[in-house]
């Protein structure tokens, strides 16, 4: 355990330094947030809806930063340090691919985490944004939809022979995932034949059950996310550790 606070520690301080995290997997989230308050404020989601667009959306741009760090963050710094030979440097400590990465993992945790706050001190004070469905339930479908994100990163990077193709991967994943799984532009103002098939993306299961726990909306339909998503982590994350390359 002493070992794993220490590389989290240290790992933690090379990241923060970095500043990209910081910049895509917090801040970015905060002015998309922030855009969509001057441009819609406390507006209806639609006419006669109980809610506004602010309370509709709350979920999709939390999962901005489960992208941002997932798909992009997690997968690049794995493959660097595959290539830099960092990894061969920890394969003659201690350190089992399941404590390194589980280091990782737990830094892009705690970037979601301090998204997730940051946006609900903004989205509270300026906005008025209220939670009308169960609490827990939006919690452990955020939860999940973080963890799910996270492991198809956790593979990528585990998978990926250097950093100029988990370069090329991650792209594929992340930029069609922050498109068109509903975190910069509705699910609903997509034509169906787009909606049929970003409904295969795990983010947008994920987007989808934050989105119905959130307001309380259409839970005979928790079935599916919520399987689709555990499926996705226990495979990725299995994949990832066993899969793991030093070097």
């Amino acid at each position: 355990m002493k070992s794993f606070f220490t590389l989290l520690k240290n790992e933690t301080k090379l990241n923060v330094r970095d500043m990209n995290m910081v910049l895509f997997a917090v801040i970015m989230p905060l002015v998309v947030l922030v855009i969509l308050g001057f441009v819609y404020g406390s507006k209806p989601a639609f006419d006669g809806a109980s809610y506004t667009f602010m309370e509709q959306s709350f979920g999709a741009v939390c999962a901005i930063s489960m992208c941002a760090g997932g798909l992009m963050g997690l997968p690049l710094l794995v493959s660097d340090y595959r290539e830099r030979k960092i990894l061969k440097r920890f394969r003659v400590t201690p350190i089992s691919p399941a404590l390194l990465l589980g280091v990782e993992l737990t830094i892009y945790i705690m970037y979601c985490v301090l998204s997730l706050l940051t946006l609900s001190i903004v989205a509270i004070l300026f906005w008025k944004v209220e939670i009308y469905g169960s609490f827990p339930a939006f919690i452990g479908s955020w939860l999940l939809t973080m963890l799910s994100t996270l492991s198809i990163g956790m593979m990528v990077g585990g998978l990926a022979k250097n950093s100029k193709q988990a370069g090329v991967i991650a792209s594929v994943l992340y930029f069609p995932m922050l498109v068109f799984s509903g975190t910069t532009l509705p699910i609903e103002v997509m034509p169906k034949i787009i909606q049929k098939i970003t409904s295969l993306f795990p983010l947008t299961q994920g987007i989808t059950l934050m989105k119905n726990t959130f307001l309380s909306l259409g839970t005979e339909n928790y079935i599916i996310p919520i399987t689709v998503m555990t499926g996705v982590t226990v495979v990725c994350t299995g994949i990832a550790v066993r899969c793991f390359k030093w070097e």
